[in-house]
């Protein structure tokens, strides 16, 4: 018997060293030192806001914030926040998360991404079993599309019923922002005509200063916004980033973002982009 326990304590202890020989991802701060998922937590409590940037499809960033959130939640009282849920289908949120409409329902009546079911809805379901508010906080994607095609000026437009769903006009715009700069140097930008190409950035932006706005009115005195994201709107420092500070400039914010790397244990410099980066193995499965 003791033979066989020797045995099998060995066999496990192989197959640890073997596990963390070959990690899914590795977490380094803004100074490209390694990381815990502990001092990430207890950084997390000092702060008004978290921006958890993600790859869309990549899930260790889903399965993170859902541990993530999860966590957060026995220390903190918590609001979620998403990109991935418009403004406009606040309403339909709502009642999925009073149990008046079930997910057949949301499914129905919401403009759900592809990949809710498996990516967010565990997020939203756990709002849901803990009684915590959700934020559909992005302006609906028509808008933006708006912008695209026509500038800022295309909001002016909209009615005082449809200006609710967006962030109070005019915003503020900085198109000197790196990120805003770097999106009209993409390839493929430089086949489109030069409004569309101007007004890029500018549809980014209206999405960055709604989920900024939102996060402002949703976020309750003595809570923890978690929001999540693409990383583009908060790499950086930049995007729903920059927003917050302008509008609320004493806010305590911690960003966090995904980059894929060929090897997770060596630190890329040029990764450095928010507080906290999850660099995962390129080889990782996606969603979709």
């Amino acid at each position: 018997m003791k033979t066989f326990l020797t045995t099998l304590l060995t066999f496990f202890l192989v197959f640890s060293i073997q596990a963390q020989d070959k990690p899914a991802f590795k977490l380094y701060n803004n100074k490209g030192k390694r990381t815990s998922y502990k001092k990430l937590l207890k950084e997390a409590e000092k702060v008004d806001v978290v921006l958890f940037g993600e790859f869309h499809n990549n899930p260790i960033s889903h399965w993170l914030q859902y541990e993530f959130t999860k966590d957060m939640g026995q220390k903190r009282k918590l609001v979620l926040g998403f990109e991935m849920l418009e403004q406009d289908n606040q309403d339909e949120v709502n009642a999925y998360l009073k149990g008046e409409i079930d997910q057949k329902a949301l499914d129905t009546v919401a403009r759900l991404w592809k990949n809710y079911n498996t990516d967010y809805k565990p997020l939203v379901d756990y709002a849901k079993d803990h009684k915590i508010s959700v934020c559909a906080c992005n302006i609906p994607r028509r808008y933006a599309s708006k912008v695209f095609k026509g500038g800022f000026e295309a909001l002016e437009a909209l009615t005082n019923e449809e200006k609710k769903w967006i962030a109070p006009l005019p915003f503020p715009y900085n198109p000197e922002l790196p990120g805003y700069v770097a999106m009209t140097d993409m390839e493929h930008m430089k086949h489109m005509p030069k409004k569309m190409m101007q007004n890029m950035p500018k549809a980014q932006a209206s999405k960055d200063a709604t989920m900024a706005h939102f996060i402002l009115r949703d976020l309750k005195k003595g809570h923890l916004m978690i929001h999540y994201n693409g990383a583009y709107h908060s790499n950086d420092y930049e995007g729903i980033m920059w927003y917050l500070k302008k509008y609320r400039p004493e806010l305590k914010i911690l960003t966090i973002t995904t980059e894929s790397v060929p090897d997770v244990k060596k630190f890329v410099e040029e990764n450095a982009k928010a507080d906290f980066i999850i660099q995962v193995d390129e080889d990782m499965t996606t969603t979709y």
